[in-house]
């Protein structure tokens, strides 16, 4: 009998897969078109409704689990006697693939960004976001480090190493701990003259991942108001007084913003510029607090050392929230 709709029992949920819900998240029901011979669900949007990114600079493990049960139905509207219903579990990540990579492309399972380099003030200690289950190993100069296998809970999925201070070179390898997948240079800037300012973000593999800004920043604010006019004569007198306000300000606030710049980097780094520019979710560590913004540069040139020798980047932030509280 041919195939003639299913019915999809779609479960989002964290924890391990034996914490799935007795009741999905979503039903869905699709017929199949009738010079087709398969049904396609987009779950995608449906899936990342329910991945939330609280940072405050803890680095946790935004995955989730999605079980997905499909019931199918033959021409005569009868479930399936025979490899129905299917249950197939998913590992889902708030991460994205660009048009080049065509259809549910398959993302990195090891190293969880996509730059061969990272910057690192001096005497800092930064992350890395790894796959566990595709890690067997990592060297970080000559320190070997065994990946142990997480639990199955989502917690778990990402790990974020720490990268000692001064290090130099990180060497990640599969899970047969031979085969060298990546292979990510450590750069320990000095900066003398300015702060150095960590910016960390969603990249396009749902991990978190820190960008520097050590040169010359600039901290401004945008001031919004509306103006009334009032009456200030005193009726008793006929007269006013001239330090009263006539033009009274109310609604008042604004918004801070920050212009910032990377400082030289090598044009591998471009990739990690242009997934900030990408990111949804942009944090600043910023006067001893974890702060959110919004990129605001809109246009972004990719340079390279070709055409422009030395690389570096200035991108505006605004600052999520308004100066004044206004939160109700």
């Amino acid at each position: 009998m041919s195939l003639k709709r299913i019915e999809l029992e779609l479960s989002i949920f964290t924890g391990v897969q034996g914490d799935a819900p007795s009741t999905a998240t979503y039903n869905i029901s699709k017929t199949i078109v009738s010079t087709h011979t398969k049904i396609n669900f987009e779950i995608s949007e449906l899936v990342r409704d329910y991945i939330t990114h609280n940072f405050n600079n803890d680095y946790p493990s935004d995955v989730v689990w999605v079980k997905a049960t499909a019931n199918k139905y033959d021409e005569d509207d009868v479930p399936y006697s025979f490899d129905n219903p299917i249950t197939a579990y998913y590992e889902g990540l708030d991460g994205w693939g660009s048009y080049e990579d065509e259809a549910n492309p398959q993302l990195s399972t090891d190293g969880l960004i996509t730059a061969n380099n990272i910057y690192l003030p001096e005497n800092t200690t930064g992350k890395l976001p790894i796959w566990r289950a595709g890690v067997g190993k990592y060297i970080i100069d000559s320190t070997t480090t065994q990946v142990t296998a997480d639990n199955g809970n989502t917690n778990q999925k990402i790990e974020y190493i720490t990268i000692p201070v001064n290090s130099s070179t990180i060497k990640i390898y599969a899970l047969d701990d031979t085969t060298l997948k990546k292979t990510i240079t450590v750069t320990n800037v000095c900066e003398p003259k300015f702060t150095p300012y960590k910016v960390t973000f969603i990249n396009k593999y749902g991990a978190y991942e820190d960008l520097y800004f050590y040169k010359k920043t600039i901290e401004s604010f945008n001031v919004k108001d509306e103006e009334y006019k009032t009456n200030i004569i005193n009726n008793s007198t006929a007269a006013y007084n001239t330090y009263s306000t006539q033009n009274q300000r109310y609604n008042i606030n604004a918004e801070s913003s920050l212009t910032m710049n990377t400082g030289f980097i090598v044009e591998d780094m471009t990739s990690t510029i242009e997934e900030l520019f990408l990111s949804e979710n942009v944090w600043i560590r910023y006067n001893g607090k974890t702060l959110p913004v919004l990129p605001q540069t809109k246009t972004m040139q990719k340079k390279t050392s070709l055409n422009d020798k030395l690389i570096d980047y200035t991108v505006n932030f605004k600052f999520a929230f308004n100066k004044i509280n206004n939160v109700r």
